[in-house]
């Protein structure tokens, strides 16, 4: 008697690889009846897991505004699929939250907490995205922005030879003993970019301590090229195992199992990932105080796109700033948030409880898209937003293109932020950075050579156009 797949299937067998190969084996071994229900028994694969009832969101934001209270709809109908997910035990949303994709896509300023899992998708590309600070001893604010003009680079890409910052022979070595950052793109990238900060909302902010009145530089970005690697290369496994072990997971919430051999590889990548970012920070800081003869008093900082263990549990942070110490095992309790250029950055401290489990906000967030808030703007020239939004402050934008959507009427009134964090007692501001300036990348795009090739291409075809009508 020869076994079908049909025969499988009514013993719990699914279409796919696993059952061409034991339709093979039982008839290669003659296994048929008794025999055949006990070895399909024994070898038929897990069943898939399913969607669970979601748990329960602590929910640490609330609308002022009808603006508001849409973004406030949407993260909230966002979480709730997504905390669905089969390995989500637990889930908080911050007051800086804002939408990240379609619905089920874990929000800016959202925690959710997974058991033996590894989501690549809920730290995003930016992993690690941090903040670092450095008080001087006796420094001027323009000194220091100054300098770490100089310093840094942002934009696309990273550094060319003979203007590189040096990386870690230790930790290079480390990349490439890793299954994941061995890769020759990350290894190159590892390289290139230390000492880039890249683009959109990442910055050098300085300005004055109001506690005690000392210079401090702020610096704001993630792991750039080798965290985007590594995201990339976290996906195409989280979504293999995502396609073996469950049914109805939206794809942008697919897991490594942390037990596994790729999660083990992937969580150990994550911890020099972040010790590349940590080094990114550094040497920008180190290069400053050496560029304007400062002498460092104090330098801590903490990130905000990362995945924290505490147990079997993997506490996943797409863009809050833990204040957990079992989270934070290189500073000293104090934790960094960013408003937007013209506010302060907040230095803040607290303790994990069954409201905020172990998060603060990490920013300002938004209320609309980039592209929704430029069109918000209308009928202002670019020249007098700037000049409005950045009245007594040195802002600058390195590509020498203003962004608009980086001002900050782009950004939740930190106000609001601030009111919030209060209200739900997720931390208490210890000090407040008083901004004099900041560096952003500014809107690179528009002088970039495929925009420039894009558009002497569309006025060729207009011009000829043009004649062809005339003729």
């Amino acid at each position: 008697m020869t076994v079908t797949g049909r025969d499988l299937i009514d013993l719990g067998f699914e279409q796919g690889k696993a059952l061409a190969g034991a339709l093979a084996y039982v008839n290669a071994n003659g296994i048929e009846g008794d025999a055949l229900v006990a070895w399909a028994a024994a070898n038929k694969p897990a069943p898939r897991i399913v969607l669970q009832d979601a748990p329960a969101i602590r929910f640490n934001l609330e609308a002022e505004t009808e603006l508001e209270q849409e973004n406030v709809d949407k993260v909230r109908q966002s979480m709730d699929v997504l905390m669905r997910t089969p390995t989500l035990r637990a889930g908080a949303v911050m007051p800086d939250a804002c939408p990240a994709g379609p619905d089920g896509t874990i929000p800016v300023g959202g925690v959710v907490a997974a058991q033996n899992a590894i989501h690549p998708g809920m730290h995003s590309a930016d992993i690690c995205c941090s903040v670092m600070i450095t008080e001087f001893e006796n420094a001027e604010p323009k000194d220091i922005l100054d300098a770490v003009h100089q310093a840094t680079h942002f934009g696309p890409g990273g550094r060319p030879n003979g203007m590189r910052y040096t990386m870690s022979p230790d930790l290079y070595d480390a990349f490439r003993a890793n299954g994941y950052l061995r890769d020759k793109k990350i290894l190159q990238a590892a390289q290139e970019h230390l000492g880039t900060q890249g683009d959109g909302n990442h910055f050098a902010f300085v300005g004055r301590s109001k506690a005690n009145g000392t210079t401090c530089l702020v610096t704001h970005h993630g792991s750039r090229g080798p965290g985007a690697g590594l995201y990339k290369l976290g996906m195409k496994d989280a979504e293999r195992f995502r396609k073996e072990l469950s049914t109805g997971v939206l794809k942008q919430n697919a897991w490594i199992p942390a037990d596994s051999p790729e999660g083990e590889a992937y969580w150990d990548a994550l911890q020099l990932i972040r010790k590349w970012t940590k080094a990114n920070h550094n040497c920008l800081h180190a290069a400053t105080a050496r560029i304007a003869n400062a002498d460092m008093k104090d330098r801590f900082w903490n990130e905000h796109n990362f995945v924290f263990r505490k147990g079997d549990l993997y506490w996943h942070a797409k863009g809050a700033t833990p204040i957990d110490d079992e989270m934070l095992p290189d500073t000293g309790g104090i934790q960094i948030v960013p408003l937007n250029m013209a506010e302060p950055v907040l230095l803040i401290r607290s303790n994990p409880t069954e409201v905020n489990l172990g998060f603060a906000p990490h920013g300002a967030g938004r209320n609309y898209s980039r592209s929704a808030h430029k069109r918000a703007m209308g009928g202002r020239t670019e020249a007098e937003i700037f000049a409005e939004e950045t009245n007594g402050l040195d802002v600058r934008f390195y590509s020498g293109n203003v962004d608009i959507s980086e001002l900050p009427s782009a950004y939740k009134p930190a106000a609001t932020v601030r009111d919030q964090m209060a209200r739900y007692k997720l931390a208490d501001v210890v000090d407040e950075i008083e901004p004099y300036g900041s560096i952003m990348a500014g809107d690179w795009e528009r002088d970039a050579p495929w925009r420039k090739k894009a558009q002497a291409k569309h006025a060729a075809r207009a011009r000829l156009e043009d004649e062809a009508r005339r003729r």
